[in-house]
């Protein structure tokens, strides 16, 4: 993989003055992303699906090619099963209101792991008190792998929704999605996947994986900020009321009622993001041009790197598996004495820019506290991508060996 090739694409890295390893919270974008954006602001700008003008059609069949892109990098059954929307968070609370308000029920169950961002925690705790469900939670092995027994033991007959991150934000760990499936389905209920961390590092198949829902944000992949994903099954999505009403989901409305337009529009109220949507194709274009194994390769490599440099450090804790192909980009650590944003703000400094504090992820960081004697609730994550090099790495690890001496500490 000719990483040096693959950042000239990347034009933020000609300014040449930031290691960049916070890819987990937005990726950067290559200039085939770029190009595709303004290439359709400047000849194809209009608001698609209303203007039967020229430039107007134009706009539509470019917004619906690159939602026939994305539904093919999901290997989608079916096109009208991917909705638009601005990012992961929005993609699942579409599911919770449209589906989960109407169909779970009071007594009933909603099954989710430790592990979860807020973003699939907040809209199931609205669900569960809005409805009288109970919230059952899948607690993580010490290294952060949901085990497939774990989620066995939190499904039961009660429950209707299971809602499982693909990779976790925090430790990198994959849950066991195929299986989740086939537990969840054996008792009537549905399985969202929050793939927000999971499609910019691994291929994914949502026939293959018989996921119900699955969301994803543009912007972690090389794609734009503002753009994202919800995969549904049809007949899942056919039966579910609109998220947001107004403009373009309509088929017709008379003073009183309003009958709704055929999927996916029925969930994408008012005038869309055609030019991001465009860009996310090119994004997932890109994606295949490299190929996802080489990528996966880069970042288990740049992974190996910071894990054996970090393990040699005294006073470094770091979190999840032992294995690098198992952390997905992702390695979170603390420095004894040192608060994750110390240390983050030390290395800003040093032209290395990671994330610090709770990682939207405060269940997790309080298990963590429990069962791992971490000092503060948050930690310091440095997560990598593919045009990410190992000459980076290595620095890395040198300024976080030289961190606790920077910090007054005299060793």
């Amino acid at each position: 993989m000719d990483v040096a090739a693959i950042r000239r694409d990347f034009p933020i890295f000609d300014k040449g003055d930031c290691i960049y390893f916070d890819n987990a919270a937005t990726a950067q974008r290559p200039k085939q992303v770029l190009e595709a954006i303004e290439g359709f602001y400047r000849s194809t700008n209009a608001n698609p699906l209303r203007g039967l003008y020229a430039w107007g059609v134009g706009a539509t069949e470019a917004y619906e090619a690159a939602r026939a892109r994305a539904a093919k990098a999901l290997n989608a059954a079916d096109t009208a099963e991917l909705v638009f929307v601005r990012n992961t968070t929005e993609a699942i609370n579409l599911v919770a209101y449209s589906y989960g308000l109407e169909t779970v029920k009071e007594g009933d169950e909603i099954a989710l792991s430790v592990l979860e961002h807020h973003s699939d925690l907040l809209p199931w705790q609205m669900v569960a008190k809005a409805k009288g469900a109970k919230l059952r939670f899948i607690e993580p092995e010490k290294d952060g792998h949901i085990t497939e027994e774990a989620v066995a033991a939190a499904v039961n007959e009660k429950t209707r929704i299971l809602a499982l991150t693909q990779v976790s934000n925090v430790l990198g760990t994959a849950s066991p999605l195929k299986k989740a499936a086939e537990l969840i389905h054996a008792v009537g209920g549905v399985l969202l996947a929050d793939g927000a961390q999971g499609l910019p590092h691994m291929r994914t198949d949502v026939q293959a994986l018989d996921v119900d829902f699955y969301a994803f944000s543009g912007h972690k992949l090389p794609g734009p900020m503002g753009i994202g994903g919800l995969y549904g099954k049809r007949k899942l999505l056919e039966k579910m009321q609109p998220f947001l009403r107004g403009g373009e989901m309509i088929e017709y409305v008379d003073r009183e009622s309003a009958t709704y337009a055929e999927l996916p529009h029925k969930f994408e109220a008012g005038t869309v993001n055609a030019a991001d949507a465009v860009g996310l194709a090119a994004a997932f274009d890109y994606i295949d041009d490299i190929g996802y194994e080489a990528m996966e390769a880069q970042e288990t490599e740049l992974v190996r790197i910071i894990l054996e440099g970090l393990k040699d450090i005294p006073h470094v804790q770091v979190y999840g598996p032992a294995d690098a192909a198992e952390h997905h980009g992702i390695v979170c650590f603390n420095v004894e004495g040192c608060h994750p944003h110390d240390i983050s703000s030390v290395l800003d400094e040093e032209g290395i820019a990671i994330r610090a504090g709770h990682h939207c992820a405060q269940p997790l960081m309080e298990f963590m506290q429990e069962r791992l004697s971490m000092e503060f609730r948050a930690t310091a994550r440095a997560s990598v991508a593919f045009y990410n090099t190992k000459e980076e790495a290595e620095r890395f690890v040198d300024a976080v060996s030289k961190l606790r001496r920077w910090l007054g500490f005299g060793d």
